[in-house]
This record gives structure tokens, C-alpha cells and sequence, in this order.
């Protein structure tokens, strides 16, 4: 008889790269379309990026009370820690609620609150990236970093850039983040996506960039490949997204294994399961079932996706340590529960 695979939902993960209104889930959305009394908007209707990103705003523009954004952030948290993560770091661009709930700062607190309570409710941690749009300008960037990095010591642990990379590319950004990373917050922007190797060393050289939002472009590139791999910069990887926006063919095209190869190393991520329908837990699956990644390489990705995070040093340890032991156990083990030891919210940053 074949051994049952081990269960990818037990296996200790951080969910680094999801965008927290485009993760919420499809009923808060209808929910909230009722309140708004208008139609729910179709997201998954979109064949440009453009046509994405204004399916992602109607979904933010219903956003319209506190009690509903918690209601997201509350369900993001939910659902990554029922997909076995012990850490998630949903990216929140605060601005983006003022003119309805009020100074970014004052969102900003407010998300990191909710954060904090529904991670400590279910034995998992939470960080919140805050993240700058690129068709905004670099000043509008420099002030959100400002506002990160008055929080890195309650929450904020990551910087980001989002939005249309080949339009408008990393270097004019490069005063934000060095005031992030002055603050110690993690580099994180997207590059790779919509653009290729310059996109990339823009956001290595220029960002000092120590995650990258997808990047997966670096594949055309080896000595890209190689510097990535040199300076060990991490990749948080969404396949179902590239898929869906066209970055990558067909999901069995997609490469992640090969940039696993050629040791880059990669997380992954869902980017946003509201309009592309898939979770952290889908990745996964899709890795192992259409990529013919092994539970070993699996393990390595969530060990990467740890390490990479801004979760205490000591969660990362104890939760690395339950990855081992999760690929140590017996294939049809299910009696670990990652959410019940490892992961615990910091304490010393509310």
C-alpha cells in the first residue's frame, strides 16, 4: 500500500507575501457589498494587470467602517493559521482608508491592534509589512516610511512596494527604504513580477532589498540566479498569482524549482486569494502535486519562509525545530499541531 503524504496544513509555515483586502474572504466581500447597498464586484474578472488592480480597489473602497477592517484583518489571520502557519505578515498600505477612516497612523494602529489580538487568540504571531505604492510619489513613500518606522518596535517589521513595476522602477524609492531598514525593518519589494533583471537589481542594489515580492524573472538569468543565491535574498514566491496575470503560462511551467536549483531560496505565498482563489495552503499543494516538489524540498521552503520573517528569533527556532520534526514523523502522522506550541505573538512589541 502507498504511504499517505504527510499533511502540508501541519507543516510549520510563515505566509510572507499577501496583501490583506485582497486576501479577505469571498462572503466579507459580499458582506460588505451588502452593507455598502450596492453589487458585489466580480474580481476574478480581470485580462491585464491594470483591470487587477482596479478589481482590487473596488474591494478596498468597501471597506468603509473599523469594525470591518478588523473583520479582514481578523479572517486573514484566521485563515493562515488554518493553512499551519505560525507566522503571517499581511501587507497593509494604511493610506489607502483615510479618507474613510481616518489618518494613516490611526490605521495603522488599528490594524496592528487586531493583529495582535486575534494572533494571540490563536497561539500564532503576526507582522504587519507596510507597504508604498509605486504610482504614488516617492515622497507619499518616504512619509509611510516614516510612519513604519515609528511602529517597528509594535508590530511593523517589513517595508514594501507594490504596484506597476515596469512603469515605475525601484530607484526613486531608495530614501524610503533606507529609512526602513535604518528602522531594522525587513526590504520587501516586489520586482520580477511585471519586469525582469533590471527590476531585480533595482530592488537588490538600490532597495536593499531582503525579500523580493515574486521575482520570479530571475529565472532568465543565471548569473542573476547566482547573485540572488550569493547574497541570499529571498524570493516570496505566489504561482497561482503569476499564473493568473499571465507572468507564467500554465501552473507546470512555473519556476520555482528551478530557481530552488539554482539555490535561490523561495517562499510562497498567495498573494491575493480573493482574486486569484487560491490559499497558502493551495500553494503548497500545488507545489507537491503539480511541481513534484518532495515533502524534504517543501520543508525547506517553509524553514526558508521562517527564517526570512520578522517573527522573534525564538519563534523562528522553535518553529524551524517543528519543521524537522514534521518531516521527521511518519508520513500519516497528524497528531502535530503546529498553532499549539510554536509561533507566539512577541509580547515585548505591543
Amino acid at each position: 500500500m502507498n504511504t499517505p503524504p504527510r499533511d502540508l496544513a501541519l507543516l510549520p509555515k510563515a505566509h510572507l507575501h499577501l496583501h490583506l483586502e485582497g486576501s479577505m474572504r469571498p462572503g466579507t466581500l459580499a458582506d460588505l457589498a451588502t452593507a455598502a447597498g450596492v453589487p458585489a464586484p466580480d474580481v476574478r474578472r480581470y485580462t491585464t494587470f491594470a483591470e487587477f488592480g482596479a478589481r482590487y480597489t473596488a474591494a478596498v473602497d468597501l471597506v468603509r467602517t473599523e469594525a470591518q477592517l478588523r473583520r479582514v484583518m481578523r479572517e486573514v489571520v484566521e485563515d493562515a493559521a488554518a493553512d499551519g502557519a505560525v507566522w503571517v505578515e499581511p501587507s497593509v498600505n494604511p493610506r489607502a482608508h483615510r479618507d474613510r477612516l481616518g489618518p494613516p497612523a490611526y490605521v495603522l494602529d488599528l490594524l496592528l491592534d487586531e493583529a495582535r489580538t486575534t494572533a494571540d487568540r490563536l497561539g500564532v504571531g503576526c507582522g504587519l509589512m507596510v507597504t508604498a505604492q509605486r504610482h504614488l510619489p516617492p515622497e507619499d513613500a518616504v512619509a509611510l516610511a516614516l510612519l513604519a518606522a515609528s511602529r517597528a518596535k509594535a508590530g511593523v517589521v517589513a517595508f514594501g512596494l507594490a504596484t506597476d513595476e515596469a512603469r515605475y522602477p525601484p530607484g526613486p524609492f531608495a530614501r524610503a527604504f533606507a529609512i526602513a531598514r535604518e528602522a531594522g525593518l525587513i526590504s520587501a519589494p516586489h520586482a520580477g513580477e511585471l519586469a525582469g533583471e533590471a527590476s531585480i537589481l533595482g530592488a537588490v542594489r538600490d532597495l536593499g532589498a531582503d525579500r523580493i515580492g515574486h521575482g520570479v524573472r530571475a529565472v532568465d538569468s543565471p548569473g542573476l540566479m547566482a547573485e540572488l543565491a550569493a547574497r541570499g535574498t529571498v524570493l516570496d514566491v505566489c504561482p497561482t498569482s503569476n499564473v493568473s496575470l499571465g507572468v507564467v503560462s500554465a501552473l507546470p511551467d512555473h519556476p520555482l524549482p528551478r530557481l530552488i536549483e539554482a539555490g535561490v531560496r523561495c517562499t510562497l505565498g498567495a498573494d491575493d486569494s480573493l482574486l486569484f482563489g487560491a490559499g497558502l495552503l493551495d500553494e503548497y499543494r500545488s507545489a507537491r502535486d503539480v511541481l513534484g516538489l518532495d515533502d524534504a524540498r517543501l520543508s525547506d521552503i517553509a524553514r526558508w519562509s521562517l527564517e526570512a520573517s520578522g517573527a522573534p528569533r525564538g519563534t523562528v527556532a522553535d518553529a524551524v525545530g517543528a519543521v524537522g520534526a514534521w518531516l521527521e514523523a511518519p508520513a500519516a502522522d497528524s497528531s502535530l499541531n503546529p498553532a499549539e506550541t510554536y509561533g507566539r505573538w512577541p509580547k515585548e512589541a505591543s
